[in-house]
């Protein structure tokens, strides 16, 4: 081996000794030892392939928390130790869906069946009424991040006995195409960082996203992220990070995160002329919004508006100030607080 060969090779060896350590330090932080815990990593049969769970909580009398990620393809159970101080108030539920995370590292891209969103929206029902199941409970708290919530709100119209209350964190809001002013900031953001290449292929795949193919949404989205510079920043210092040093994911899971991000944009397309407000805007559950105050990838102006038009029976929107996408995430013990000031008290003795 060179010299240089061997330098490489050192370095490399103290960054994973330095990982190891960290994912044992956080394992410890993990650990769920009390009688009415539950603590459960899982392959269960959903819409016909092997899917993931996680199933956390100290007491399992606590509400269960279901929550749906978004990306797509961006697995939230990277951030498990981040939100541990959840479970012990909730019964928290992660799944990785078809297409990323675990279940793309089991099955293999030709595993993962279909890839769209009305397949994904049914293999989340599958998820919930599992989850009833297999908790013995029949109302749970549907949590929806970023494109989880387009899941989440259809879920929550069309089957409001399965939940007692929805959360939005980062809300996305579909309306049908109206609204290019999303496409229009982000080309002055391009332009105005010198960025004359990125703005001409934005510019060159219009405003309209129901003509975008999946590979131009992800284009999309991934220039709004790079120019909204708060959200870069909790990527790289949150997101990375908890993916790095998760107890719960191997170094071929990390590789699996980002093919699994890849491979999901196909269902990109598929929401494009979705309309929250055409399907409708009256809802049976209690209605909660958290929104990061500085996120331009979810826009927290978009998310208000249809906020205000919401009829539920009980609705709290708020704004997490200092935080951008991934505003949970970034500020868990905020998100918290939330969760137990707003949203635990409409749950009744569930």
């Amino acid at each position: 081996m060179t010299t240089a060969g061997a330098g490489a090779a050192a370095i490399a060896g103290s960054v994973l000794a330095g990982r190891s350590v960290v994912r044992r330090r956080q394992g410890r932080r993990l650990r769920i030892d009390g009688a009415r815990g539950v603590d459960e990593q899982y392959f269960a049969r959903i819409g016909g392939i092997e899917q993931w769970l996680s199933v956390r909580g100290d007491d399992v009398s606590h509400p269960v928390l279901v929550e749906l990620h978004g990306g797509p393809g961006s697995v939230t159970s990277v951030f498990t130790a981040r939100t541990r101080e959840w479970e012990k108030h909730f019964t928290v539920v992660r799944w990785d869906m078809r297409s990323a995370g675990k279940p793309l590292r089991r099955g293999g891209p030709q595993g993962q069946g279909d890839i769209t969103y009305r397949r994904l929206y049914e293999d989340a029902l599958e998820v919930v009424d599992h989850v009833r199941a297999r908790l013995g409970v029949q109302q749970v708290v549907l949590v929806g991040h970023s494109l989880g919530t387009g899941f989440a709100l259809r879920l929550i119209r069309a089957h409001p006995e399965r939940f007692s209350a929805y959360v939005g964190i980062d809300h996305n809001v579909y309306d049908g195409g109206r609204d290019v002013s999303a496409h229009k900031e982000l080309l002055e953001r391009l332009r105005a960082a010198g960025r004359d290449k990125q703005a001409a292929v934005v510019e060159a795949i219009g405003p309209d996203q129901r003509a975008w193919t999946a590979e131009q949404h992800a284009l999309y989205h991934r220039f709004v992220m790079a120019t909204n510079p708060e959200s870069s920043a909790a990527l790289k210092s949150v997101v990375l990070p908890s993916l790095w040093h998760s107890p719960l994911h191997s170094l071929p899971d990390l590789s699996a995160f980002f093919q699994g991000m890849k491979l999901s944009a196909r269902i990109f397309p598929d929401t494009a002329e979705f309309d929250d407000w055409a399907d409708g805007t009256r809802f049976a559950v209690p209605f909660f919004v958290f929104q990061g105050a500085r996120d331009l990838v979810t826009p927290p102006g978009r998310a208000r508006r249809f906020f205000d038009d919401v009829e539920a029976p009980a609705k709290h929107f708020e704004l997490v100030e200092d935080a951008a996408h991934f505003s949970a995430y970034t500020h868990p013990d905020r998100f918290l607080t939330l969760l137990l000031d707003r949203v635990r008290p409409q749950l009744g003795g569930s």
